[in-house]
């Protein structure tokens, strides 16, 4: 098992200290929560893809995550029932749920659901989610309760495309940036809650009353913007909190004190090999790097047990579209011989070289991470093991962004899990190499491959479960035959929540934009007090 950094044991220490020494605060009285996360407060708009996976919490799609084991499967929100699909699969309409008002006190009808879509696929509105809808053709209000959607190819997974927020067509009806749109900070939507205040470091949501559902019973919620790890943890042993997400190992300090809990994610967790770099991006190398890395290792001693091994970026919960076969062995002999039939030779301080150049490339992480920056270290140990030095670099995101196309990162995908075309396509399809195609952390390898994207749009244009199905087996067996990238885990989030009385949401698969906006958290509005 690999050995943790000498730092992190002592943050540990520090926090197993101070939670036995402040006991157990009493539960959390009234009808509101104080939360913290790490991730910045505002960008609240749904044009510029925030809430895709249906998590937010002022806003709704048409649709909903059903939440329970597995692969969830989806119920109506502001549809009035599920869409119906014409035989090819290209035709989609949806009939709108009645007597919903927006959080302004105006009602929401086709309109509103038109003029947000159309803004999400104007060039104009610089989304970065725009490429996720390129399949949408055209959008129509066939009377205030129906709006039709028109593919531009059969497209099987579109439901998906349907938990996207929506917003009031007043709200985009003047052209501009998404970035730049009010709705950043002064969101308004059909959601349970709204936005009452925001600061750099506090947002303030209370119960929506206009909301069309049960009122929600928890009235007001308070979110924290606290980047740090281990301030988070210390803030949360201080009582100070309702709850928060931590890494596996802060988390657990508090097992016997807080109720820790933990939700599957296919949240992965891995390192893009950027196809420009004359290591990183030799297929040698990345074959060797990817039965160099001792995942069960990792997930023991970076994660706690709070993990799965991720070969590719398809996890076991997509059923028949997984592959079981397509695996890296873990065998550091097999990754040493690959890299000496290629050339690589053993140099006297370990590190291979071939034609003169040493086996070295770097690997970037976001500096307030600290379990990225634990995986980063463990990646780096294990490729050191088979001669192949990583310099890592800790940086803001920031500062990681220009390098995308010249240095490795230890990133992170699955930004909309809930079929395999949207967990895969952005990470592999070559489509995401043309300039100013999505976001700069897709297919951040930037490797083209003629089979990868052939399979990809077969499975995206056909609506035979099976030929789907197939299409996905057979491209995770092409990955593991020609890697771009080092999948190092699927996550299991964990969250550490005080026993406040109430009972809270079931489990959900987690996409990767997590923190305490999923958890025990992800559906606020259905919390009802336990008797």
């Amino acid at each position: 098992m690999r050995s943790r950094p000498g730092v992190v044991l002592g943050v540990l220490a520090v926090l197993a200290a101070v939670v036995s020494g402040c006991g157990t605060p009493g539960a959390a009285q009234g009808d509101s929560l104080v939360l913290a996360d790490a991730h910045e407060l505002g960008g609240y708009n749904p044009i510029a893809g925030y809430g895709a996976a249906g998590e937010a919490k002022m806003y709704e799609g048409l649709l909903r995550p059903k939440g329970g084991a597995g692969l969830t499967g989806f119920e109506p929100a502001l549809a009035g029932a599920a869409p119906t699909a014409d035989p090819s699969a290209t035709v989609w309409t949806v009939g709108l749920r009645p007597g919903v008002r927006f959080s302004d006190g105006t009602e929401f009808d086709a309109e509103d659901v038109v003029a947000t879509y159309r803004a999400i696929l104007d060039p104009v509105s610089a989304s970065q989610a725009r490429s996720s809808f390129e399949m949408i053709d055209r959008i129509e209000a066939v009377d205030p309760a129906t709006v039709r959607f028109t593919l531009r190819y059969p497209y099987a997974a579109f439901p998906t495309k349907l938990l996207i927020g929506i917003v009031p067509a007043e709200a985009v009806a003047t052209p501009g940036p998404a970035a730049e749109s009010r709705l950043n900070t002064e969101p308004v939507g059909t959601g349970p809650y709204r936005l009452t205040g925001l600061t750099p470091d506090r947002a303030v949501l209370e119960a929506n009353e206009t909301y069309w559902g049960p009122r929600p019973q928890v009235r007001k919620l308070t979110l924290l913007y606290v980047p740090d790890d281990n301030t988070r943890a210390q803030r949360m042993a201080a009582g100070e909190l309702d709850g928060t997400t931590l890494p596996p190992l802060l988390a657990q300090t508090f097992q016997g004190k807080y109720p820790v809990s933990s939700n599957t994610s296919a949240d992965w967790r891995g390192v893009s090999l950027p196809e420009g770099d004359p290591v990183a991006g030799d297929p040698a190398v990345r074959r060797a790097l990817n039965h160099a890395v001792d995942r069960q290792a990792i997930i023991d001693s970076v994660l706690g047990g709070h993990g799965r091994a991720a070969y590719t970026p398809f996890p076991e919960e997509y059923g028949v579209s997984y592959n079981p076969n397509a695996v890296f062995a873990f065998d550091r002999g097999l990754a040493a011989s690959i890299l000496e039939a290629a050339g690589w030779v053993a140099g006297g301080d370990g590190v291979r070289h071939r034609d003169g150049r040493r086996a070295a490339f770097t690997v970037m992480y976001n500096s307030t991470d600290t379990l990225r920056r634990d995986l980063a270290q463990a990646f780096a140990s294990d490729a050191r093991r088979v001669g192949i030095e990583v310099d890592l670099a800790a940086l803001s995101w920031d500062r990681i962004e220009p390098r995308v196309e010249g240095d490795g990162i230890l990133l992170g995908g699955g930004d909309e899990p809930y079929d395999p075309d949207t967990q895969g396509y952005k990470t592999l399809h070559s489509s995401y190499l043309k300039p100013g195609v999505g976001s700069p952390y897709d297919n951040a390898s930037r490797h083209a491959d003629p089979d990868f994207d052939r399979l990809l749009d077969t499975a995206r244009r056909s609506i035979d479960p099976g030929q789907r199905a197939a299409a996905y087996r057979e491209l995770q067996t092409a990955f593991v035959a020609e890697p771009s990238y080092v999948f190092l885990v699927f996550l299991d989030h964990v969250y550490v929540a005080k026993d406040s009385g109430w009972t809270m949401s079931g489990p959900v698969l987690e996409p990767h934009a997590h923190g305490v906006t999923w958890g025990p958290w992800w559906s606020l509005q259905t919390w009802t007090r336990r008797r």
